[in-house]
């Protein structure tokens, strides 16, 4: 990692206990003459009205520490766009999958990060495009997943899903999810999808609650496109990327679906691999 000069922070609105975190690490930084750039939801533990714009906090900064939860990971991953910036995910409650680091650790953690020690691990992104009338709708980068679901509550809906031009299935469903590795523990695995090691090249499709207990998730390499086309009647299904940005989708709108040329570069504890981190976050072997 080179010299760290500028340093962004993201962090997770309405926690009570942030102020004083974000204060102390804010100082904690000055002290060592780098610059801290905030955005607007970390602005306001300091009684800041100065916040950047999340997708600009990152430029010119050589590291970006996130404090919350996996999914303000998530936002922080998409706003980093690509950059390779590593991300220092700090965890401040809940189940944590991604955000590995637990707050005892934040100091010990930043100092082996300034000596360059840190332990950096690449995950793989998953690139979107929603299809409409022919031309490319809009565009997205996920680190989880990229989610069709229904909007009302008692009606399935039909998604006709193809990789490289081979059919698949038409899906009648409560949705269907196309997961990254990384988003295998995600809400795919809620939905009965496999846990996939994340430096697998694959991309995992899981059908939510189908209408035929036989479709299954399946596996697919990381080179091949997948195709889903919504034959649902507009409105009827929704376009999700990673639980937090999505759009309504109209019959016949296509979703193409490849792994992204885009990595997010985590930092991860030294000692603690994603075993690890199954055993802890799900509970594994406790009796």
């Amino acid at each position: 990692m080179p010299d760290i000069r500028v340093v962004g922070i993201m962090a997770k609105p309405g926690i009570p206990h942030a102020s004083a975190i974000v204060s102390e690490l804010v100082e904690w930084l000055h002290a060592r003459g780098v610059e801290a750039r905030l955005d607007p939801e970390t602005a306001v533990y300091l009684d800041r009205t100065d916040g950047l714009a999340r997708e600009k906090v990152p430029e010119g900064a050589q590291l970006v520490i996130v404090l919350g939860g996996d999914g303000t990971l998530l936002a922080a991953a998409r706003a980093v766009a690509g950059r390779v910036i590593p991300l220092f995910p700090v965890n401040l409650g809940g189940l944590g999958f991604l955000t590995a680091i637990t707050l005892d650790q934040l100091y010990p953690e930043l100092e082996r990060a300034f000596r360059g020690e840190q332990r950096v691990v690449p995950r793989k992104m998953l690139h979107g495009e929603l299809v409409r009338d022919g031309h490319t709708f809009k565009s997205y980068e996920a680190l989880n997943d990229i989610v069709i679901a229904k909007t009302q509550i008692a009606r399935m809906i039909d998604l006709e899903t193809h990789v490289d031009q081979q059919f698949i299935s038409t899906f009648k469903a409560d949705g269907l999810i196309i997961a990254t590795p990384t988003g295998s523990t995600a809400y795919s695995l809620s939905s009965g999808g496999p846990i996939v090691y994340p430096g697998v090249a694959a991309i995992c499709i899981t059908p939510v609650c189908p209408h035929m207990l036989t479709n299954r998730p399946v596996l697919v390499p990381d080179n091949m496109v997948i195709q889903v086309v919504c034959q649902a009647e507009d409105g009827q299904a929704f376009l999700t990327v990673d639980g937090q940005i999505g759009e309504p989708l109209l019959h016949d709108d296509r979703i193409i679906c490849r792994s992204s040329e885009h990595s997010v570069h985590l930092i991860r504890p030294p000692k603690m691999f994603f075993f690890d981190v199954l055993r802890q976050k799900l509970k594994w072997g406790e009796r």
